[in-house]
């Protein structure tokens, strides 16, 4: 169990931060070790605890024909060195079970029971586990929704056949009951504020249509209220949000084709779409924002898992600096899981065959150099800064020609809730 800075893809301990990597198709990967042997690892919101379902060391049952067994394990990641503490019952979990982490150090676990979805808060007590049974929901499928940002409550989302009904699974005063009603299938689920009141999903109307993501405010007995328009016929999902700055990380298909982009929640201007995001054979997709950037959402340092043929890597990239920044990936490392500090660390959790519960730490690089261009979205301003050009040796040149954008005007984020910033808490 051991906290270390990555360095060439390994695990090292030092505490200096990764060289960038080669950009491009070639870009070589850490390799990941051990596939993850857990099918969900979730952060809490507050970044202090970690729960997955791992598999039982059943060396004996499995020579036997019996196989692995399933079990819950809390992950420490906010004391001076992380570790796990397993919270096994006495039947083994199933492998589609979801599990949750509350800041108090509970863990919520859903389990599929016939027709039923029950769901249980896990603690350890002493030697063995504590299970306290909360409740069941009725319906055919039921997903867990990120952490609340409050640390005690927990949502999920039950898509019907014209409807998706939101559920507090813990937190409420009766068992799960539902807190909001959402005409269309909805997916996704990111928090907007630090209440645990203003949930985004990604909604596609009855009949079909573009996927749009709106605002539900669940104290308002779920009122839904546009959040991202950039073309009329987009699809418009939103990805992540940071609460006190107001950065919002986006994948739209409005400029032509599908794309990531950013914008600033509560600010009139268009969403742009860099060229650096899109690197040539490889997907990124965000998973954390740097917080505490509160009047300055560009210098908010973002985290993304790449994914290529050689792999799963990490990258770090700034709406200001506009350039993505490649890293080699600690083995082991439950890919697309991470955590920021306020001082710009980047906290990522890893399990390989020498260390059961790990966290390498990875500082963000600074920006400097020429820049890559971005592209704005329709609508774009005469402050657009889509003809810059990205200079000789930058290292990450744009992947292709520019898409010419559909002429339309967007709804601004400005007309979407929350449109003042966030004070720090």
């Amino acid at each position: 169990m051991t906290a270390c800075a990555i360095e060439n893809g390994t695990a090292a301990a030092t505490g200096a931060a990764g060289d960038d990597l080669p950009d491009g198709p070639d870009c070589p990967a850490a390799p990941l070790g051990a596939p993850p042997v857990a099918p969900a690892f979730t952060i809490a919101a507050d970044g202090s605890y970690a729960a997955r379902l791992a598999l039982a060391d059943v060396a004996a049952e499995a020579s036997d024909g019996g196989g692995g067994a399933w079990f819950v394990e809390r992950w420490t990641l906010d004391g001076p060195e992380p570790y796990a503490v397993p919270l096994p019952l006495d039947q083994p979990e199933e492998p589609d079970s979801e599990v949750l982490p509350l800041a108090d150090g509970r863990v919520l676990i859903r389990r599929r029971v016939a027709e039923l979805h029950a769901v249980s808060l896990l603690y350890p007590t002493g030697p063995g586990t504590g299970e306290l049974p909360l409740g069941t929901v009725a319906c055919p499928d039921l997903t867990l929704l990120p952490p609340s940002p409050d640390g005690v409550s927990a949502y999920a989302l039950s898509a019907g056949a014209h409807s998706t009904s939101v559920w507090q699974v813990a937190g409420g005063a009766f068992g799960p009951e539902p807190v909001a009603e959402v005409p269309g299938h909805c997916s996704g689920g990111v928090w907007l504020d630090r209440a645990g009141r203003m949930l985004a999903l990604d909604r596609e109307m009855p009949g079909g249509g573009p996927v749009k993501a709106v605002a539900v405010d669940l104290e308002r007995g779920g009122e839904v209220t546009p959040l991202l328009q950039i073309a009329p016929d987009s699809n418009d999902r939103l990805l992540l949000a940071d609460p006190g700055s107001g950065l919002l990380l986006l994948r739209s298909d409005a400029p032509g084709h599908d794309r990531l982009g950013w914008g600033v929640l509560g600010s009139c201007l268009p969403v742009r779409f860099p060229e650096c995001l899109r690197p040539a054979d490889a997907a990124v997709t965000p998973f954390a924002v740097q917080p505490g950037q509160v009047l300055t959402p560009e210098s908010c340092a973002v985290a993304l898992r790449i994914d290529g043929a050689a792999g799963s890597w990490v990258g770090v990239w700034r709406p200001a600096g506009r350039r993505l920044h490649q890293f080699a990936a600690p083995e082991g490392w439950q890919a697309g899981r991470g955590v920021w500090a306020r001082d710009g660390v980047l906290r990522l959790p890893y399990a390989d065959g020498n260390v059961a519960c790990g966290v390498a730490l990875l500082e963000a690089p600074v920006d400097d150099g020429p820049r890559v261009p971005e592209s704005a979205g329709p609508g774009a301003g005469p402050g657009a800064e889509a003809g810059a050009e990205a200079g000789v040796g930058s290292g990450m040149q744009p992947s292709g020609a520019a898409v010419p954008l559909p002429v339309c005007k967007p709804v601004p984020l400005g007309q979407a809730p929350l449109t003042g910033r966030m004070t720090p808490g």
